[in-house]
């Protein structure tokens, strides 16, 4: 049987997803010469389609695990959203200016940023299937505020280039160990 997640726990994850497509966005603005409205919603649209389409992804895959996984699940939630979470602070450390060589508007460059930007949702999906979260909700809400943070960032970079940029990914690393946290504290006290 399957449990419902907090909205606002749903949400504080969202967010901290969305913050490399807000990250990449505001890179992609930021290399724009004139920015269109189908253009950032274009960019928009896929970043929070990706986001809210791998969370059901990795959700069916850990499906098929998490009666095996079961006496751990918690401990693999907090394991994914931790190392999410590292990994998107390195990142915000690395980030160099060569990013800023690349057409966000071409198809194949957005997919292959569609995809990576969404690799941490897919891990995200695994770990709320491994505590039997349903699963519609938090896609729904996972791909509506990327959508939002992404076409935002995409103004936003426009107008502010690169200033915030390293910031924004660091402070969706930190949200994510958060909640990892959390899910642990909860489940070896409940």
């Amino acid at each position: 049987m399957s449990m419902h997640i907090e909205l606002v726990t749903v949400v504080f994850i969202a967010v901290g997803l969305a913050m490399d497509s807000f990250a990449v966005s505001i890179t992609s603005g930021s290399t724009m010469g004139k920015l269109r409205v189908r253009h950032a919603f274009r960019i928009a649209l896929f970043f929070g389609g990706f986001q809210g389409l791998m969370p059901l992804i990795g959700y069916l895959s850990g499906l098929s695990l998490r009666t095996y996984l079961a006496h751990i699940d918690h401990w693999i939630a907090f394991g994914l959203l931790a190392g999410i979470g590292c990994k998107m602070i390195y990142e915000s450390m690395k980030m160099g200016d060569s990013e800023r060589n690349f057409d966000p508007t071409n198809l194949l460059v957005l997919l292959g940023l569609s995809v990576a930007t969404s690799i941490d949702a897919l891990a995200v999906g695994i770990s709320l299937s491994m505590i039997k979260v349903d699963i519609i909700v938090p896609a729904l809400v996972i791909g509506l505020i990327t959508f939002g943070f992404s076409l935002a960032g995409v103004y936003i970079g426009k107008r502010l280039g690169h200033i915030f940029e390293r910031k924004i990914e660091l402070l969706g690393g930190v949200i994510l160990i958060g909640i990892g946290v959390k899910i642990l504290l909860e489940h070896l006290h409940g």
